[in-house]
Order: C-alpha cells, then structure tokens, then sequence
C-alpha cells in the first residue's frame, strides 16, 4: 500500500468507505409481502418533536387533523389513551376523515383525575357513537400497579353502565392470565402482545410464532369472550434485549408477517403505534421513542411493499465519513512534512478510520438527541471525539516522523486537569502536550460511568458504543504504533480500568451471548480499559517529566 500513488491510495480508501457503509445497508425484506389490505387500528398519539403530556406541550387541531387526514387512507380505525388531553375533538376529527376510534380513558394513582377522565370518556362515546366503537378504560393500569384490581373493576361497571358501545381493558396478556376475575367487567378482553418488551425477550424470527401461542392460551383461557390485541409492534432502533434486535428492517418484518397472521386468523387488533413518539425516551430510553410506522418528522419508516434499507441516509454517512478521511489525512501531512511513504500510507489509513469512526458517532448520537439536554451532550461528546482525533493523528504522524511526541501523562495529572478546568484555573499555555492523553483519560472515565449505570440500570439504556467510536480508534492505533505505556498507573487508573473491566463483564453475563450488541460494547469497554490496566500491572516505571500550563497539577511525577 505504501508504493500506491497517493491518489490511487486516496481512491482505495474512498470505495472502501463506501462499501463498509453500504455492506449493513443493504436492501433486505424484498421477498416478504405485505398482504394488500389497510390496517384495522394503530395508536394515535399526536404529539411532535418538543411536544410531550409531560411537560403538558399538546399538538393544535390543526396538527392533528393533518396527522389524522395522512393516515386515513391506509387505517381504518385509530386508538386513543386519553380523553382529556389538548383543546382538539379527536372523535370529530376522526369522524370527518372516516375512521373509527377505540376511545381511552386513562387511569393513575390520582383518583380525582380519574373521575374526570371518565366523565369526559364516557361524554366522547355518548356524544359520537357511530365514531366510537369501544371504550379502552384503563391502558395497563396493573402492570404500574397504579390500582387495585377492585378500584380497576368498578371504573369498568361506571363506564359500562354509561355507553352504549363495547367496553374493555388493555394490559399485557400476563396480566390477564394473572387477575381473570376482570373478565366478568368487560365486553372485549384486550391483550397487548410485544415479544420485544416481555420479559423474556423473544428474537425477531420466532416473535410471530411466540403471538399466535399467546393469542391462542387468550381464547382458550376466555371461551366466549372476543379476544382483541390493543398493542403490538416491533420498534425500529434502540437497545438490544437478549437477543431482539430493534431495527428498521425487523420492524417491517415484523409488520408484514402479523398482517398475514391478522388476516389468517381474524384478528381484531391495533398496531402501536402510529407516529414515533420523542418524548417516550424519559420513561423507556430510546426504543420508547422507536415504534411508529412513521418518524416524528411524519415520514414513512419504510415502504409497505418491496425492500426495506436499514439506514436509509447511509450515502449521507459515508459522504461525510470521507470527505472527513481525506481532510484528516491531507491536514496531517501539511501539518508534518516531509514524511517517507510508508508513514504517509499508515496516516491515510488512519485518518480514513477516523474519518468512519466520527461519522459512525454521529449517526448513533445526534438522531438520538430528542431534547436540548441531549443534544447538548452529544455536541460535547462529538467536539471531544473530533479534538482527539486530530490530536491522535499529530501523535502519529510524529512517531512515523521519528520525532518525539508529547511526554506520558498519569491519571492523577489527568484529574487535576479536570479539576483545574472544572475550576477556571487552567492556562492553556503548552495545552498540546496534555489534552490528548487527559481528553483520552477522561473519555475512559466517562465510559466507567457509563458501564456501572448499564450493569445497575439497564433496562433503557442504549449500549454506548458510538460516543466512543474515536476513543477505541486510538487504543488501536496506540497499540500499533507500539505508543500503550508501560507503567506508572496510579489509583486512578486502576479505578477506572478496574471498574470499567469488571462492569463490563458482569453486563456482558447480564445480556447474554445472544445479545450481540452488547457483547460488541462489552469488548470495546474492555478495550478501553486495557490501557489503564496494563500501566498499572507492567512493573516498568516512567521516567518523571514537565508538562507546562497546568496549575494545582503541573509535575508530571508518575
């Protein structure tokens, strides 16, 4: 490679770029059919980015009535979670565009709130009945544990004895299984069934399976009473449970085989749900946010017939991935003139690496960022990573040079830098021969932090592998470059090593070997943490030093 003309090596690089992005985008789900027929229900929330009934932040009628009038053609019916919620007449709306609605009345711990959302359910259904065909009281009331069964059971019989239409109770179907008795209040046993979300998470290929046993054990458990699926779905990104894989393809696949299972059987059902839903995240992490047909931004997901892309901006990606190689690389050699040609190759290759890495940590932070404070730190984050690769990159190409870089620097000189910053003490005279070990060091204790919360707390929390994608290009690097010092580790390296590399093999055990996304972070961790590990158990010790700039931490006595 290092005979290659500098642009053939460039062209190379390029066309490589492109096929590492392309490889995992890939058209896929050709062959799978969607049978031809709209979709019975979906859930209905209307609420846009920066919207949430958290923050009490609810959409305008003219929203919902756009939102409403994009699915019309392709529902037939449409399911709601509230009835008190925003100023618009959802049933009125749904009525002028043809479609039914499942009214919900939602029940919490508040019982005054309570009263009134049924009050107001039971106004809705009274007022349109040829709009409102059932009435959902209560969206998985007992899963929470916001009520007992009794105050569940006599929410029912009010309503019950207040509409006209059929009414039911939406839980997972556990749940029906656990409390039976609730049968005898309602006119339709609802059942949410999402093998992705239970706690025994079942794999995209046996998911559908998994549904049709479980709707089967409904019927035969309540002979007689119509069985109705209030929730399923698959959610198109977010953390690995086991071994189900939320992705956008598996969403499609998802969809498509329920709809043929859905006309197969005659069920009676509501897909969930129809727009993503950003501000889920606080609850349940970025998945909670992942399983519309369409983004928040009201785009179609995927297509409801033919191939389904993974990524569908994926050129986007791997344009960005090489314009950043190639600048990286050509900034380096004009930075460091004058090196041979095996030197000049090695930093192509590098830069092309860093390059994909920073592309590959944007595409996995910043469509996450559903709020200001996330976005705020997926901009830290990436200004990080992109400050330490072009420091990485200077490193190198001064070790290809044969000149000397920046001196090592210990853990305990790292956290003094932090406190000196954190402080407003720092001068940044000499900064050079600091940030890149510091900055490196502070990235190992971010991912620390990070893995303890993901062994402690796991359930919504995302595997972090993009907001370290620089980071684990420069241990690989140092470690060719022969760079990894030996020696010299203190208290703080084995800390943060030491709890990085056990954390991250407890959650290893935690997920399970089916669970390959985790088990990808699980071997980064642990690569980040070797560095750490390696000075504190290699017996070499390095040679004191001067790192100027710093105060409160400026000898460098390892």
């Amino acid at each position: 490679m290092s005979r290659l003309p500098p642009a053939l090596l460039a062209l190379f690089l390029l066309l490589l770029t492109g096929l590492l992005w392309w490889l995992p985008n890939r058209p896929q789900a050709e062959a799978l059919a969607m049978p031809a027929a709209r979709f019975n229900s979906v859930s209905f929330a209307p609420f846009r980015p920066g919207q949430s009934p958290l923050r009490e932040r609810f959409p305008t009628t003219q929203e919902v009535e756009e939102d409403i009038a994009l699915l019309a053609p392709s529902i037939r019916g449409i399911r709601t979670y509230a009835s008190l919620e925003g100023d618009y007449d959802i049933a009125a709306i749904a009525a002028r565009h043809g479609l039914k609605l499942w009214n919900g009345a939602w029940l919490g711990p508040d019982a005054r709130r309570n009263e009134r959302e049924l009050a107001q359910a039971i106004e809705i259904a009274n007022h349109h009945p040829e709009t409102v065909e059932r009435v959902v009281v209560g969206n998985e009331v007992l899963l929470r544990r916001d009520l007992p069964v009794a105050d569940l059971a006599a929410a029912l019989d009010q309503v019950r004895a207040a509409v006209r239409q059929p009414v039911t109770y939406a839980d997972v179907w556990e749940f029906w299984e656990q409390f039976p008795e609730l049968a005898r209040h309602v006119d339709i046993i609802t059942i949410h069934i999402l093998p992705y979300w239970e706690d025994q998470p079942t794999a995209i290929d046996a998911a559908m399976a998994h549904a049709e046993r479980v709707i089967h054990r409904m019927r035969a458990l309540f002979p007689g009473k119509p069985i109705a699926i209030g929730e399923i779905g698959w959610p198109s990104r977010g953390r690995w449970r086991e071994d189900a894989a939320p992705s956008r393809v598996n969403q499609a696949v998802f969809l498509r085989r329920f709809i043929a299972l859905a006309q197969r059987e005659g069920l009676d059902y509501n897909l969930i749900e129809a727009f993503d839903q950003e501000w889920k995240y606080k609850s349940e992490g970025t998945v909670g946010a992942a399983w519309g047909l369409f983004t928040a931004d009201r785009a179609p997901k995927f297509p409801l017939h033919g191939a389904v892309v993974e990524n569908p901006t994926w050129p986007l990606h791997a344009g960005a991935a090489a314009l950043l190689g190639l600048g990286f690389w050509l900034g380096t050699l004009r930075a460091v003139p004058g090196l041979p040609g095996m030197a000049r190759a090695g930093l192509a290759v590098l830069g092309f690496t860093l390059g994909n890495a920073l592309a590959f940590a944007w595409a996995g932070t910043m469509p996450y960022a559903f709020d200001e404070h996330l976005l705020l730190a997926a901009w830290v984050n990436l200004a990080g990573q992109a400050l330490l690769a072009g420091l990485l990159l200077r490193r190198a190409a001064l070790l290809l040079a044969g000149q000397p870089p920046e001196p090592v620097r210990s853990g305990a000189q790292a956290t003094a830098t932090l406190r000196d910053l954190l402080r407003f003490r720092l001068a940044w005279r000499g900064w050079r021969q600091l940030a890149f070990q510091d900055l490196s060091f502070l990235f190992l204790w971010t991912a620390m932090v990070l893995q303890l919360l993901l062994l402690i707390d796991p359930r919504y929390r995302d595997f972090p592998l993009a907001s370290f994608a620089v980071p684990l290009v420069a241990v690989a690097a140092r470690a060719l470059l022969r760079d990894l010092p030996r020696g010299g580790g203190g208290r703080e390296e084995a800390w943060a090593g030491g709890v990085l590399a056990l954390a991250a093999m407890a959650s290893a055990g935690q997920e399970g070997a089916g669970n390959w996304q985790a088990m990808g972070w699980s071997l980064g961790a642990l690569a980040l943490a070797a560095p750490a590990l390696l000075r504190c158990l290699s017996p070499r010790r390095l040679p004191a030093a001067a790192a100027p700039g710093i105060q409160g931490g400026a000898q460098r006595g390892l």
